[in-house]
């Protein structure tokens, strides 16, 4: 069983450079968080295998650092996306000062 981690380690790899190119390449800010959401967590899992093929426990603990890493990126892009959405751009409030 231990010979396919190898193999889904290059598998997570390839993940890896496939949303790298859509993080160069999105149209939006969105895409680009959704992808490095995508490649946090590939990482996260590959940090995984290497802890369990290597039988050290404490990459266990560098995953987990990991994914509360990015999940903390996560809420951060969406409170200030969620932030810019609310607040009037300074063309809609001189738009709104007019008579």
């Amino acid at each position: 069983m231990t010979e396919i981690y190898p193999l889904l380690a290059l598998l997570l790899l390839l993940n890896i450079f496939v949303g790298l190119t859509r993080v160069l390449r999105g149209p939006t800010a969105a895409d680009r968080m959704l992808a490095a959401e995508m490649f946090s967590t590939s990482v996260v899992v590959i940090v995984l295998l290497l802890s369990v093929v290597t039988d050290r426990p404490t990459l266990v603990d560098v995953a987990l650092v990991f994914a509360l890493l990015s999940a903390l990126a996560v809420v951060t892009f969406v409170s200030r996306a969620w932030h810019a959405l609310e607040t009037p751009t300074g063309n809609d409030r001189q738009e709104e000062d007019r008579p």
